[in-house]
């Protein structure tokens, strides 16, 4: 296992409980990020493959809303802690240890895959092969969300996140990365900073083809 992911599933190992308390009802207070991921669910449903991933889980939350907002959804972490947590907190739902290039799922066997906040971990030099392995696990019209920090600037920027290193990417520099990973970029929605370090709470949908 690389050595970046290494540190971020034994830092998010650690807080477990303390990440789970902050935002296991933080949806509640963020209306935009709230109707996207209820669009993307209406959008996934239209296609008639309700099977979507959770991917970076984390403790289950988003994965229990998407299944509230009918899908067919499971969830996927790096962190066992997390997984532990979030099949005790969701026990009907299912919830399994994967890293994201590398899924336990068939080749095009999903209507949708949730990537929220899930992959600013990843370093820039590796984003590419982690969204080739979402595009091999969805259908043909299934659809990719995925959630990030936006950075105004022209390049992706290395912070200093609460829970681990991280990255922020401009919009259309990341679209860019789903052009070329295969997928069709529709729609985007980018609003005011959630955090101190002004970056915009950044969410994309794509399809593909």
């Amino acid at each position: 296992m690389r050595k970046h992911q290494e540190e971020t599933r034994a830092a998010y190992d650690g807080v477990v409980e303390l990440y789970a308390s902050l935002f296991a009802g933080r949806l509640e207070s963020q209306p935009f990020a709230r109707n996207m991921i209820g669009t993307f669910a209406e959008l996934v449903r239209g296609t008639g493959n309700r099977r979507a991933a959770d991917v970076g889980c984390g403790p289950g939350h988003l994965t229990a809303m998407l299944h509230e907002l009918g899908l067919d959804a499971f969830g996927l972490d790096l962190s066992p802690a997390m997984i532990a947590h979030a099949r005790r907190a969701h026990p009907g739902l299912r919830f399994d240890e994967a890293r994201m290039e590398a899924l336990p799922v068939g080749d095009g066997a999903l209507g949708g895959v949730l990537a929220h906040y899930s992959m600013i971990h990843t370093p820039p030099a590796e984003l590419p092969a982690l969204l080739a392995e979402q595009v091999r696990v969805l259908a043909p019209g299934g659809l990719l969300m995925v959630s990030f920090f936006g950075t105004e600037g022209p390049d992706p920027v290395r912070f200093d996140h609460k829970v681990t290193p991280a990255y922020s990417w401009p919009a259309d520099r990341f679209a860019a990365l789903l052009t070329e990973a295969g997928l069709v970029p529709f729609a985007r929605l980018l609003h005011d900073p959630a955090s101190e370090r002004g970056y915009l709470d950044t969410h994309v949908l794509a399809r593909r083809p």
